[in-house]
């Protein structure tokens, strides 16, 4: 329940590019390659957790490619999608109705300082485990860290999150993460007022919260100052698009939100909602037709979607929505017949990072638009 740390970054790097990792993270545009490329340390095995990487990492059709290579592979979710459908085993775990909830991370963006805890609509099957159960299970099985690490852990998961929970509340300590912060609070408190404790309004908590040595925001640090010749580069002279070349930018949909809401018939019914925005301007100069598909290349490759005009995106921009593109092998959405859309990371090379960072660069991709035809 521990807030994040200060981070750090280049404490680590990747194996083949020596790219820097960053708040014990390493980018994940180098997954392909870590699995693909020989040698020690090479990715034998995977773990994921309700993701589906092929359709949110950069070169999204290379890492589909290298996931056949491992040797074994787990996944922790309740759908069969382009990244799971790889695995070897695949652990589901409690639907969301069958669980409790107490949000962490929204109520960053609160306007009163609340708490409230919503306990499972369903009781679940005796069989089923949850997710933190899961985890749990496969650390009991491989924790190979430090004797007193592994028994920090291992106590960690025999109290479980309702316990760690209430002794959050209970204590109200700082440094108990996103919770409130108030003695007086407890787990059956929250039990009893379904609709959460309203603590008042949201009080000052810096500089105290800050973890910088100096208790202050770093508003320059040193490495992006360096970095700012790099910037300017990119941004100067001869840097503008034309021609049939545009800038790609993403988008999300209400009904969609990434990939989450796929599965769920009732929000897949209706009009294709994976369209390429482009301005009319832009259209008519290029001979696009509103409705009709359009063929987009990339630096990583090319897909075919239908455009739609709009002038709410400016000229020389294209926007394309995100986490589409379900039309891989033994992948059904949970309508029958709705649109598999293409995938906005099969268009994305992998080897295009942020080198101060490792961050795939996923917006403002130079990408060429033509009409569809018959050739293609």
């Amino acid at each position: 329940l521990r807030g994040g740390g200060r981070g750090g970054l280049g404490r680590c790097h990747t194996r083949v590019r020596r790219l820097p990792g960053f708040g014990r993270e390493l980018p994940v545009a180098v997954l392909a390659e870590e699995i693909l490329t020989g040698r020690d340390g090479q990715i034998r095995a995977l773990l994921t957790i309700a993701g589906n990487p092929v359709l949110s990492v950069p070169g999204g059709r290379r890492l589909d490619r290298a996931l056949e290579s491992l040797g074994f592979m787990v996944a922790v979710d309740f759908y069969l999608n382009e990244t799971t459908r790889h695995a070897n085993l695949i652990l589901p775990p409690v639907a969301p109705l069958e669980r409790d909830h107490y949000d962490l991370a929204l109520n960053l963006l609160a306007v009163r300082n609340v708490a409230r805890y919503s306990p499972p609509v369903l009781e679940p099957p005796a069989d089923t485990r949850h997710d933190w159960e899961i985890l749990a299970g496969l650390l009991r099985r491989l924790d190979r860290g430090a004797p007193g690490n592994r028994l920090k852990r291992r106590l960690t998961a025999a109290l479980g999150p309702r316990r760690l929970l209430d002794l959050a509340l209970r204590t109200g300590r700082e440094g108990a993460g996103f919770l409130p912060g108030r003695r007086g609070l407890s787990l059956r408190r929250l039990e009893r007022s379904p609709h959460g404790v309203d603590l008042g309004p949201l009080e000052p908590c810096l500089p105290h919260r800050l973890r910088t040595p100096d208790r202050t925001i770093e508003l320059a640090p040193e490495p992006f100052l360096d970095d700012l010749a790099r910037l300017r580069e990119l941004l100067g002279p001869g840097s503008a698009p034309s021609g049939n070349t545009l800038l790609l930018i993403g988008r999300r949909h209400l009904r969609s939100n990434n990939s989450w809401m796929h599965n769920a018939p009732r929000l897949m019914r209706g009009r294709e909602r994976c369209t390429l925005l482009i301005h009319p301007d832009d259209a008519t100069r290029l001979g696009i037709a509103d409705g009709k598909p359009v063929v987009l290349e990339g630096p990583g490759g090319r897909i075919t979607v239908p455009a739609e005009l709009s002038g709410d995106i400016l000229p020389g921009v294209v926007s394309l929505p995100h986490g589409w593109g379900h039309d891989r092998p033994g992948i059904r959405l949970g309508v029958a017949g709705a649109h598999p859309g293409a995938s906005f990371n099969d268009l994305l090379d992998d080897t295009a990072v942020d080198p101060l960072c490792g961050t795939a660069v996923l917006n403002g991709i130079r990408v060429t638009i033509e009409p569809l035809r018959d050739n293609h």
